[in-house]
C-alpha cells in the first residue's frame, strides 16, 4: 500500500505539482476511503517528505552507481561520471527535480531527515576532490563566521578537507544544479540549446576549480 500511496503521489506531482498534492485525491485514484489512506501517511507533509527523501536517494544511487564504475585512480572520470548522471537523472525524472530543487511548496517546510539523502551527491563530489589531495592554490576563507560552517559541512560529509576546499565543492555544486535547472526548465532555448557542448564545458571548468586534472 505505501510503495502505491507513493507511486500515484508521483503521478501526482506530474500532473499538478507539489503544491496540490492531495491524501484525498490519492485515496480516490487507489479506490478507498482516505482512512485507509491515513493510516500509512498521517499528513500531506509527510508524503511530500517521503517523495522529497526518495528522489534525493534515487538521484545519489544513480551519481554513486555511475561513479563507481570509474577506475578510482581516474577522478576526473569519475567527477565526470557524476556531473553527467546528475543531468541523465534530472532529464529522466523532470518532476522529482522540480520537487527537490524547483520552487518552494507553500506552507511545507522539509524536516531534519531530508538532509542526509540531499547530501549524498554532494558527499561523492567530496569524496573525489579528497582523493584529489584537495583544492590546490585555494584562498582562505576569511569570515570566521562561514570558516565555522564549512567546517561543520566537511564534518557531516566525513571528510577531512579544509575550509576552501568546502566552500570551492559547494561552489561548484551551485553551478551543477544551476545548469541542470536551466536547460530542464527551458531557460537555454535558442542560447545553449541543445546543451551538451555547454555542459562539458562547464564540467570541465568545475574539474579545474576542484583541482582534479
Amino acid at each position: 500500500m505505501q510503495t502505491q500511496i507513493l507511486d500515484i503521489a508521483k503521478k501526482q506531482l506530474a500532473d499538478v505539482g507539489p503544491a496540490a498534492l492531495s491524501l484525498r485525491a490519492v485515496a480516490r485514484e487507489l479506490g478507498v476511503a482516505s482512512s485507509a489512506v491515513y493510516r500509512y501517511v498521517a499528513s500531506r507533509d509527510e508524503l511530500l517528505t517521503r517523495l522529497i527523501v526518495a528522489a534525493y536517494d534515487e538521484l545519489g544511487e544513480a551519481a554513486e552507481a555511475a561513479e563507481s564504475a570509474r577506475r578510482r585512480t581516474d577522478l576526473k572520470g569519475r567527477l565526470r561520471a557524476v556531473c553527467s548522471s546528475v543531468r541523465d537523472w534530472a532529464r529522466d525524472n523532470p518532476h522529482d527535480w522540480a520537487l527537490v530543487y524547483g520552487s518552494p511548496v507553500p506552507g511545507y517546510a522539509a524536516p531534519q531527515e531530508t538532509i542526509e539523502p540531499a547530501a549524498r551527491v554532494v558527499a561523492i563530489l567530496a569524496r573525489v576532490v579528497q582523493d584529489a589531495g584537495g583544492v590546490p592554490a585555494e584562498q582562505a576563507v576569511r569570515p570566521v563566521a562561514l570558516r565555522t560552517q564549512l567546517q561543520g559541512v566537511a564534518q557531516q560529509l566525513e571528510v577531512d578537507l579544509s575550509p576552501g576546499a568546502v566552500v570551492a565543492i559547494a561552489e561548484s555544486w551551485t553551478l551543477l544544479v544551476g545548469a541542470v535547472s536551466m536547460e530542464l526548465f527551458g531557460h537555454y532555448a535558442r542560447t545553449l540549446d541543445p546543451a551538451e557542448g555547454y555542459f562539458g564545458w562547464l564540467t570541465e571548468r568545475i574539474a579545474t576549480r576542484l583541482g582534479i586534472g
